[in-house]
């Protein structure tokens, strides 16, 4: 092995042996504190009582009202974005991820030409790095979405127990915000509190949906909207509302289920190149590295590589 291949091994056992360090730290001493930090949130919401606080107090109630209704159209590219980072629920704006996200490219580019001295493989680092931020904060949205997609079946069980117990819709909203656990609690506690300071509950529910991007929320907010106009039984309504999100839950669990073989085909296949390069750079550095003297090549593969990954994602991946 050379040296800058044992140097690079050192760094990565040192990071490794860190971040292990952190996570037994965290799980012994700071597991208490998280919980009871998330406890106080669930029973007081202060976070979202203070940003609709501001939301409200602040900004013009026909502004917001029109913000809202925007959701109906089709969103921009950039408009995509920012709700991505709201549906998250991560403290950050769109300015800042990109931030991050150029600072972690242009670290991962002077690595590259550091470690290389090509403009290639700078080429190839850069942009990885650029979009690692963004990727993670995909998937911390994806996971919330999922999250707060099992929780809907039981929040509207109990909002339709609390409305025939004599209980209004925004006060089933408050019984959500007060024993369910976030997700769900903090968004509904906005909604709450965005119709107390005086927002249209039309719009706050379009704002509801809007934050947090699942269809399920769509369906009820739909049900609630067309009840305030003509009227209904508010309670049935939730608890026929309650078995449809249940059985749509099970049903894209199912489908989970079904293509994952097809997943992890496809994960597998797109892993097995660079594996396959990395293996050979560690087994035999000398005979890999001529790879390295063909950029065009290694464009294509990485090109066709994305293409592939791209085509099986759209196989077994679908809305309904």
């Amino acid at each position: 092995m050379t040296p800058a291949m044992v140097m690079g091994l050192s760094a990565a056992t040192a990071v490794a042996f860190v971040v292990a360090l952190y996570q037994i730290a965290a799980d012994l001493f700071f597991r208490d504190r998280a919980r009871i930090s998330d406890r106080v949130d669930m029973e007081f919401v202060k976070k979202k009582v203070a940003k609709s606080k501001k939301a409200s107090l602040f900004k013009n109630l026909e502004q917001m009202d029109a913000a809202a209704r925007e959701g109906d159209e089709r969103p921009t590219l950039a408009r995509r974005f920012e709700a991505m980072i709201e549906q998250s629920g991560m403290d950050l704006t769109s300015g800042r991820l990109l931030s991050i996200s150029a600072v972690v490219g242009g670290v991962m580019g002077l690595l590259a030409f550091s470690a290389r001295g090509g403009l290639i493989e700078t080429a190839i680092a850069a942009p990885i790095g650029f979009l690692a931020p963004i990727v993670y904060v995909k998937r911390r949205r994806d996971a919330r979405m999922e999250k707060l997609r099992s929780q809907l079946p039981e929040a509207f069980d109990l909002m339709a127990r609390m409305v025939r117990a004599g209980q209004s819709l925004n006060q089933a909203l408050l019984g959500v915000a007060q024993e369910f656990p976030q997700p769900i609690s903090m968004e509904f506690a906005f909604c709450y509190e965005q119709q107390n300071l005086g927002l249209p509950a039309e719009a706050a529910f379009r704002d509801l949906t809007r934050r947090a991007g699942v269809i399920e929320l769509k369906i009820f907010v739909l049900a609630v909207l067309v009840q305030r106009q003509t009227g209904g039984n508010l309670a049935e309504l939730l608890s026929k509302l309650a078995g449809v999100v249940r059985e749509r839950y099970q049903i894209r669990g199912t489908i989970s289920a079904l293509t994952a073989e097809g997943r992890m085909q496809g994960w597998i296949l797109a892993a097995m190149p660079p594996a396959m390069l990395l293996i050979l750079l560690v087994m035999n550095f000398n005979y890999a590295v001529v790879l390295f003297d063909h950029p065009n090549l290694l464009m294509a593969t990485f090109g066709a590589e994305l293409l592939g990954v791209l085509w099986i994602r759209k196989i077994v991946n679908f809305d309904f």
